[in-house]
């Protein structure tokens, strides 16, 4: 046993990776790991062996290196009737090309059992069969890590306990927000964006609800978000919104426009400058000139629009020339009005079918996705005795093409 096994620490992740051109940003927060019993990436315990004064910490992999290496051998075709399409509750998965589903969907390989939950991507989708790749989707994809230590503490004894794997921790999701090969990935089937509640929107949100969707550690990271991606003195729409915008109080703007679907909850916005009740679902077309806004933020919503590639498109046609559209969202929803392929979704392949309609409008350039897990739920919130984690987040944004632009397509 060396001196670190005698202690614990907190430490930031944050994995950066890039794909297609885009730029993706993970952010894992792990407490209170024990360097007696818990894996970490490598290098990071022999560095801090080396000096163990809480710093940050960075190191680059290529592939092969953080991941097993992408293998040819993992990729299997697989007759249509080796796919389990019919679950126990006597619903049907149809396979869809780039989608991820559990590997214990997939009969007659070796190893592969009907309660594996890991995730295999559909490659291609014939007639009669399938390509499943069982590659992690990050296989063969240079990485860089960067560890922020904070908190090094004694222990007082050691008792043992489970053993946690975080690069493991870390690496699980990441990816599959990502196209496969380059090619669309296939979310826009027919009846994808259809709901459980198809009444209209106004008869369901004609109530007001004016509570935080989300616990205040995650609303907090979504202020911390915003702060770093708008400015002062923008002219900003909050998309979708209600009483609260979950913008940084200290931030300035020069106008903040709220369009939503409760009167009572956009008077309740204290930031609000323009307030306006409109349904997207039944118009996409949006109330404002074109050009009129710095940026456009959406958050936790995009889960309820049934025509999002018309909603993106009308915000291209709002925004300046290089102006921002910002979707967040968590693992939280009202499941009767959120969309059907929402439901079925990995949370991280959730923001590949965000980035998909920001590619797919052909409007956007400098796209990003980001994501946020890990962090300690407050002790005062209704859900602390249920998960000790805050509810993650996840973000995708892009800007709107300059003249000239060539977005990744």
């Amino acid at each position: 046993m060396d001196f670190l096994d005698r202690y614990t620490a907190d430490f930031e992740f944050t994995l950066r990776w890039q794909k297609d051109g885009i730029l993706h940003t993970e952010s894992l927060f792990a407490p209170r790991v024990n360097f007696w019993r818990d894996l970490l990436p490598p290098g990071i315990r022999e560095t801090l062996a080396a000096d163990p004064e809480p710093r940050l910490l960075r190191r680059t992999f290529d592939p092969g290196e953080l991941l097993p290496p992408r293998r040819q051998d993992r990729i299997h075709r697989l007759g249509t009737a080796d796919f389990q399409s019919t679950l126990a509750d006597g619903s049907r998965i149809v396979p869809r090309r780039g989608r991820f589903y559990p590997r214990g969907l997939l009969r007659g390989l070796p190893g592969v059992f009907p309660e594996n939950l890991l995730p295999f991507r559909c490659l291609e989708v014939g007639r009669d069969d399938l390509l499943a790749d069982l590659n992690h989707p990050l296989a063969g994809i240079p990485l860089e890590l960067e560890a922020k230590v904070s908190g090094l503490a004694r222990k007082s004894s050691e008792r043992g306990g489970s053993v946690v794997d975080w690069t493991e921790r870390l690496l699980d999701g990441p990816g599959m927000q990502a196209r496969a090969g380059g090619q669309p990935t296939d979310f826009f089937t027919a009846g994808a964006f259809a709901r459980p509640d198809e009444r209209e929107d106004t008869l369901f949100y004609r109530r007001p609800r004016l509570v935080a969707h989300l616990d205040a550690r995650a609303l907090a990271e979504v202020q911390r978000l915003y702060g770093r991606l708008l400015s002062a003195g923008d002219r900003v729409l909050d998309l979708m919104g209600s009483w609260i915008s979950h913008l940084p109080p200290e931030l300035s703007l020069a106008e903040l426009s709220v369009l939503g679907l409760n009167e009572e909850e956009l008077a309740a916005n204290p930031r609000a400058d323009r307030r306006l009740v409109h349904d997207l679902n039944a118009a996409p077309a949006l109330p404002f000139p074109g050009g009129s806004f710095d940026a456009v933020i959406s958050t936790v919503s995009f889960e309820y629009l049934v025509r999002p590639r018309e909603v993106f498109a009308e915000v291209a046609r709002i925004l300046r020339p290089g102006g921002l559209f910002v979707q967040v969202f968590s693992n939280r929803y009202f499941p009767p009005k959120a969309v059907r392929l929402w439901t079925e979704l990995h949370e991280f392949e959730r923001m590949g079918l965000v980035l998909e309609v920001f590619r797919d409008s052909g409007e956007y350039e400098r796209m990003e996705t980001f994501s946020v897990r890990g962090l300690p739920r407050p002790a005062d919130d209704r859900y602390a005795g249920t998960t000790p984690f805050s509810d993650p987040l996840y973000a995708v944004w892009g800007r709107k093409t300059a003249p000239g632009g060539a977005p990744p397509r």
